[in-house]
């Protein structure tokens, strides 16, 4: 199952990147997570349909000093598979 989310809040400055690596990375979740220029931080998560739900949900707290107002859920429409999580700039 793929997702691409994007998280809206106060997300960048605050770990949600490296947070987000982290949790996938221990949920063995693959894709990729990056800030967008409009303050929202983007993502794909490719994987199980439970690790990938657990994933999302851990994004809905976020790190400690974050605040996610809103998440938009949308399935992949993206070929590539991704072997790994990746932290983009």
């Amino acid at each position: 199952m793929k997702k691409h989310i994007f998280i809206e809040g106060r997300v960048q400055g605050v770990g949600f990147r490296h947070y987000t690596r982290k949790n996938a990375e221990s949920l063995g979740v693959t894709g990729w997570v990056k800030n967008l220029e409009d303050g929202r931080v983007e993502a794909v998560f490719q994987g199980d349909e439970e690790q990938v739900n657990e994933l999302i949900e851990r994004c809905k707290e976020g790190p400690v000093a974050s605040y996610v107002k809103d998440i938009e859920i949308g399935k992949d429409s993206g070929v590539e598979d991704h072997d790994d999580f990746s932290v983009l700039f």
